[in-house]
């Protein structure tokens, strides 16, 4: 089993760039972001480094929960 070291804040913006992507190209990845680091009170099997299955998300420790918190608050005006 790897060991993860845990993300810095930001590590994943340096790499991705701090430009946020267009809407109208998609949605933001979900999965295989740089900062992942799998949630290990889940299975196993879960482990398809998808941001829901990170141990940061929501959390204030995930570099993208802005991100999320927006996805959240525009589902919520519908």
């Amino acid at each position: 089993m790897a060991v993860h070291p845990p993300h810095r804040p930001g590590a994943s913006r340096s790499r991705l760039g701090s430009a946020r992507p267009d809407p109208a190209a998609g949605p933001f990845p979900r999965q295989n972001r740089p900062c992942y680091t799998f949630n290990p009170r889940l299975e196993r099997e879960k482990d398809d480094r998808a941001c829901e299955h990170c141990r940061y998300y929501l959390t204030p420790r995930c570099p993208h929960l802005d991100e999320f918190l927006e996805d959240l608050e525009e589902g919520s005006e519908d």
